[in-house]
C-alpha cells in the first residue's frame, strides 16, 4: 500500500522531472503534497522520456554532422573552383602571352616591311619625278615655249631648295669664290642642261630623250679618271664601250640625210646628247663647288642663277608665254608647268641630296636607270610615244652600259 510523503523541494525535485528550484520561491500549499506509488508505469515513461531525448540528440548530433560535411564539401568545391579559377587564370595567362609573343613578330616584321618599302619609294622618288616631268615638259613646251618652261622649271625650284636649306641652318655662301663657282656651276650645268633639254624636247620623244641625258654618266667617268685619276676598271670600261654602240644607234634613225645637206642639229637626239654631256660637266664641278659652299645651298642658287639666262632667250625668242599669245591655255597646263617645278627639281633634288647624305650613294647611282624608264611608260601612256625597233635595241644596250659604270665598284 502506498504511503503518504512530504514533498519538499528537494524530494519534488527527485520525483517531478518538470519542477525548477527557483531561491524565490513561496511556502507550499496544500497543493504541494503529491501522493506517489511506485509502478511499472512510471518507469516506463521515463524510459520513454529517456529513449526519446536521447534519439532527439542523436538525430541533431546527425544533424550537425551533416552540416559539417555539407560545410566541408562546400567549402572543398569552393576551393576547387579556386584552384580551377587560378589555373584557369594561368592558363589564359599563358596563352595571352604566347600570342603577344607571336603577335609581337608579326608588328615588328610589319614595321620592318613598311620601312623598307618607304626607303625604297625615297630612294625611286627622285627618278619618277625626273621621268614623269620629261613627259609633262613634252605636253606644254608647244604652248608656253621652250625657255620658259625651262625658266619656269629651274627658279622657283631654286628658291624652294634655298628655303629648304635655310630651314635646316645651311650656311649660305660668302665669299667671291663661292659664289663665282656656283655661277660657273649654274652656267652649265642649269643653263646649258634645261636649254639643250627643252630645244631636244621638241624634236624627240621623252622617252628616247631620257636615255640620251641619263647616259652622262659615261662621260662623268671617263672626266673623273682625267681630272681626279679614279680608276674605270675593266667592267666600267666595257660599259663605255657599250654605251658608245648604245648611243650610235640612238642617233643613227635621228640623223637626216639627203642629196645636198647633212643635217646633225636638225634631231632631238643630237641636242638631248649636249643636254648630257652639259649634266656631266656639271656633275664633275659639284665636287669643286662644294669646297666653298653648301651643297644643297649651291644646288638651290645655280638653279636660280641659271634660269635668268633662260629667261632672257625666251624674250628673245618671243616665247607664247612672254608675247602673250597663249594658245589652247587649260589649268592642267598649269599643274603641268608647277609639277616640273616643283617635283621635277625641287622636291626632287631635295630627295637626291637627302638620300645621298644617309649614305645611298651606291643605290641611287644603279637606279639611273629608271627615269628613262619611268619617261617611257608615262609617255607612251600620255602622249602615244614608241620605240622603232633600232632605237629599242641602243635603249637598252645603253641602260645596261650606264648600270655596268655606275655599279663597277661593286662587281669589281
Amino acid at each position: 500500500m502506498g504511503s503518504w510523503r512530504w514533498s519538499s523541494s528537494a524530494s519534488a525535485s527527485a520525483v517531478n522531472p518538470f519542477y525548477c528550484p527557483c531561491p524565490c520561491h513561496v511556502p507550499l500549499s496544500l497543493n504541494n503534497f503529491s501522493f506517489s506509488t511506485p509502478s511499472l508505469s512510471s518507469s516506463k515513461i521515463s524510459t520513454g522520456i529517456k529513449s526519446r531525448l536521447q534519439l532527439q540528440y542523436n538525430n541533431n548530433n546527425n544533424n550537425n554532422n551533416n552540416v559539417k560535411n555539407r560545410k566541408r564539401f562546400i567549402g572543398f568545391d569552393a576551393a576547387k573552383n579556386i584552384i580551377v579559377k587560378c589555373t584557369t587564370n594561368t592558363e589564359l595567362e599563358e596563352q595571352q602571352q604566347e600570342e603577344e609573343q607571336v603577335v609581337a613578330p608579326l608588328d615588328e616584321n610589319s614595321e620592318g616591311i613598311a620601312q623598307l618599302v618607304w626607303e625604297w619609294a625615297v630612294l625611286i622618288s627622285p627618278f619618277f619625278f625626273w621621268g614623269t616631268a620629261m613627259v609633262a615638259m613634252k605636253e606644254v613646251i608647244p604652248k608656253y615655249g621652250p625657255f620658259f618652261v625651262s625658266a619656269f622649271r629651274t627658279i622657283p625650284a631654286g628658291f624652294l631648295l634655298v628655303a629648304f636649306a635655310a630651314s635646316r641652318a645651311r650656311p649660305f655662301p660668302s665669299g667671291l669664290t663661292a659664289w663665282l663657282s656656283i655661277s660657273l656651276f649654274a652656267l652649265v650645268d642649269a643653263a646649258c642642261f634645261q636649254g639643250f633639254l627643252a630645244e631636244g624636247l621638241q624634236r624627240t620623244s621623252a622617252g628616247l630623250g631620257s636615255v640620251i641625258i641619263d647616259s652622262q654618266p659615261l662621260t662623268v667617268a671617263i672626266l673623273a679618271s682625267l681630272l681626279f685619276g679614279e680608276s674605270i676598271g675593266i667592267v666600267g670600261a666595257a660599259g663605255l664601250v657599250l654605251g658608245v654602240i648604245g648611243l650610235l644607234l640612238l642617233e643613227v634613225s635621228a640623223l637626216s640625210f639627203d642629196s645636198t645637206s647633212f643635217s646633225l642639229w636638225g634631231s632631238g637626239e643630237s641636242w638631248m646628247l649636249l643636254a648630257a654631256q652639259s649634266m656631266a660637266i656639271g656633275t664633275v664641278m659639284v665636287r669643286w663647288v662644294s669646297k666653298y659652299s653648301d651643297p644643297i645651298m649651291a644646288t638651290g642658287w645655280h638653279l636660280v642663277i641659271g634660269g635668268l639666262p633662260l629667261v632672257a632667250f625666251s624674250i628673245f625668242n618671243h616665247d607664247p608665254a612672254v608675247t602673250g599669245s597663249l594658245k589652247e591655255f587649260t589649268a592642267y597646263d598649269v599643274l603641268a608647268l608647277l609639277y616640273t617645278s616643283i617635283f621635277g627639281s625641287a622636291v626632287s633634288y631635295g630627295v637626291y641630296f637627302y638620300s645621298a647624305t644617309k649614305g645611298s650613294l651606291t643605290k641611287l647611282s644603279s637606279l639611273t636607270f629608271l627615269t628613262p624608264m619611268f619617261a617611257s611608260i608615262f609617255g607612251f601612256i600620255y602622249l602615244g610615244e614608241t620605240f622603232s625597233p633600232l632605237q629599242l635595241v641602243g635603249a637598252v644596250v645603253t641602260l645596261v652600259a650606264i648600270y655596268m659604270v655606275n655599279y663597277r665598284n661593286v662587281v669589281e
